[in-house]
Protein backbone atom coordinates (compact mmCIF):
# COMPACT_ATOMS: atom_id res chain seq x y z
CA UNK A 1 0.00 0.00 0.00
CA UNK A 2 1.21 3.86 -0.87
CA UNK A 3 0.07 6.71 0.84
CA UNK A 4 0.14 10.06 -1.14
CA UNK A 5 -0.87 13.27 -1.94
CA UNK A 6 -4.66 13.19 -3.59
CA UNK A 7 -4.08 13.95 -6.96
CA UNK A 8 -6.68 15.46 -9.59
CA UNK A 9 -6.86 11.80 -11.09
CA UNK A 10 -8.26 10.49 -7.97
CA UNK A 11 -11.50 12.92 -7.79
CA UNK A 12 -13.58 10.14 -9.39
CA UNK A 13 -11.86 7.82 -6.82
CA UNK A 14 -12.32 9.52 -4.05
CA UNK A 15 -16.20 10.62 -4.94
CA UNK A 16 -16.82 7.08 -5.57
CA UNK A 17 -15.93 5.87 -2.22
CA UNK A 18 -17.57 8.89 -0.78
CA UNK A 19 -20.65 7.67 -1.70
CA UNK A 20 -19.97 4.01 -0.78
CA UNK A 21 -19.38 5.33 2.88
CA UNK A 22 -21.71 9.05 3.50
CA UNK A 23 -25.08 9.30 3.65
CA UNK A 24 -24.49 12.77 2.51
CA UNK A 25 -21.61 12.13 0.32
CA UNK A 26 -19.03 15.62 -1.25
CA UNK A 27 -19.67 15.78 -4.63
CA UNK A 28 -16.81 15.11 -7.06
CA UNK A 29 -17.21 19.19 -8.02
CA UNK A 30 -16.94 19.71 -3.69
CA UNK A 31 -13.57 17.40 -3.69
CA UNK A 32 -12.26 19.30 -6.70
CA UNK A 33 -13.00 22.85 -5.35
CA UNK A 34 -11.43 21.90 -2.13
CA UNK A 35 -8.25 19.84 -3.68
CA UNK A 36 -7.15 23.41 -5.17
CA UNK A 37 -7.53 25.23 -1.89
CA UNK A 38 -4.88 26.06 0.11
CA UNK A 39 -6.45 25.54 2.78
CA UNK A 40 -7.71 21.82 2.66
CA UNK A 41 -4.58 18.67 2.24
CA UNK A 42 -5.94 15.67 1.12
CA UNK A 43 -4.23 12.08 1.54
CA UNK A 44 -5.21 8.93 -0.73
CA UNK A 45 -4.35 5.13 0.40
CA UNK A 46 -3.31 2.96 -3.07
CA UNK A 47 -2.94 -0.92 -3.32
CA UNK A 48 -2.14 -1.69 -6.54
CA UNK A 49 -2.45 1.80 -8.46
CA UNK A 50 -6.47 1.80 -6.90
CA UNK A 51 -7.71 4.13 -4.82
CA UNK A 52 -8.88 2.35 -1.79
CA UNK A 53 -9.08 5.06 1.01
CA UNK A 54 -8.71 8.93 1.21
CA UNK A 55 -8.68 11.94 4.22
CA UNK A 56 -8.93 15.22 4.14
CA UNK A 57 -8.35 18.25 6.50
CA UNK A 58 -9.22 21.82 6.46
CA UNK A 59 -6.47 23.53 7.60
CA UNK A 60 -7.26 26.76 9.63
CA UNK A 61 -4.27 28.69 11.31
CA UNK A 62 -2.24 25.69 13.25
CA UNK A 63 -4.95 23.78 13.56
CA UNK A 64 -6.45 20.68 11.21
CA UNK A 65 -9.71 19.67 11.21
CA UNK A 66 -10.37 16.27 9.82
CA UNK A 67 -12.94 16.83 7.12
CA UNK A 68 -13.24 13.25 6.06
CA UNK A 69 -11.98 10.02 6.61
CA UNK A 70 -13.28 6.78 4.70
CA UNK A 71 -11.56 3.18 3.31
CA UNK A 72 -13.69 1.07 0.27
CA UNK A 73 -15.72 -1.67 2.34
CA UNK A 74 -13.39 -4.44 0.96
CA UNK A 75 -10.32 -2.80 2.72
CA UNK A 76 -11.64 -2.06 6.17
CA UNK A 77 -9.69 -3.31 9.34
CA UNK A 78 -6.64 -3.22 7.15
CA UNK A 79 -4.70 -0.95 8.73
CA UNK A 80 -5.49 1.47 6.41
CA UNK A 81 -7.08 4.46 8.47
CA UNK A 82 -4.64 4.11 10.69
CA UNK A 83 -1.95 4.26 8.05
CA UNK A 84 -3.73 7.60 6.45
CA UNK A 85 -3.66 9.17 10.21
CA UNK A 86 -0.34 8.74 10.87
CA UNK A 87 0.60 10.11 7.34
CA UNK A 88 -1.35 13.06 8.55
CA UNK A 89 -0.22 13.67 11.51
CA UNK A 90 3.42 13.62 10.16
CA UNK A 91 2.70 16.10 7.39
CA UNK A 92 0.66 18.31 9.56
CA UNK A 93 3.59 18.33 11.94
CA UNK A 94 5.99 19.35 8.99
CA UNK A 95 3.40 22.34 8.46
CA UNK A 96 3.85 23.89 11.81
CA UNK A 97 0.20 22.42 12.42
CA UNK A 98 -0.41 21.69 16.28
CA UNK A 99 -3.71 20.33 16.72
CA UNK A 100 -6.25 17.92 15.23
CA UNK A 101 -10.02 18.14 15.72
CA UNK A 102 -12.99 15.94 13.96
CA UNK A 103 -16.71 14.61 14.23
CA UNK A 104 -17.60 11.37 15.00
CA UNK A 105 -20.71 9.55 14.63
CA UNK A 106 -21.38 8.41 18.75
CA UNK A 107 -22.53 5.41 17.51
CA UNK A 108 -19.56 4.44 14.66
CA UNK A 109 -17.42 2.80 17.92
CA UNK A 110 -14.81 1.21 15.40
CA UNK A 111 -14.06 4.49 14.58
CA UNK A 112 -13.93 6.04 17.91
CA UNK A 113 -11.66 3.34 18.94
CA UNK A 114 -9.51 4.16 16.56
CA UNK A 115 -9.51 7.78 17.17
CA UNK A 116 -8.55 6.93 20.87
CA UNK A 117 -6.11 4.32 19.95
CA UNK A 118 -4.22 7.66 18.12
CA UNK A 119 -4.44 10.05 20.75
CA UNK A 120 -7.85 12.01 20.54
CA UNK A 121 -9.42 12.42 23.20
CA UNK A 122 -13.79 13.39 23.59
CA UNK A 123 -14.24 16.79 24.50
CA UNK A 124 -18.06 17.30 23.62
CA UNK A 125 -21.27 16.74 21.66
CA UNK A 126 -22.82 18.13 18.94
CA UNK A 127 -26.92 16.99 19.40
CA UNK A 128 -28.16 15.94 16.12
CA UNK A 129 -25.05 17.26 14.15
CA UNK A 130 -25.19 13.96 11.38
CA UNK A 131 -28.36 13.77 9.22
CA UNK A 132 -29.85 10.67 7.49
CA UNK A 133 -29.87 9.60 9.72
CA UNK A 134 -29.70 11.54 12.96
CA UNK A 135 -27.36 11.25 15.39
CA UNK A 136 -24.95 13.10 17.89
CA UNK A 137 -21.12 13.43 16.88
CA UNK A 138 -18.75 13.04 19.00
CA UNK A 139 -16.19 16.17 19.43
CA UNK A 140 -12.42 14.90 19.43
CA UNK A 141 -9.21 16.44 19.08
CA UNK A 142 -5.39 15.43 20.01
CA UNK A 143 -3.37 18.47 20.73
CA UNK A 144 0.29 16.76 20.32
CA UNK A 145 1.10 16.10 16.68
Amino acid sequence: MQIRSMLQKDLLSVAEIEKQCFSEPWSEKSLKESLESQSYYFLVAEEAEEVVGYMGISIILEEADVTNIAVKAEYRRCGIAEALMYRMARDCRERGIQAMTLEVRVGNEPAIQLYRKMGFCSVGIRKNFYQKPTEDAMIMWKYQL
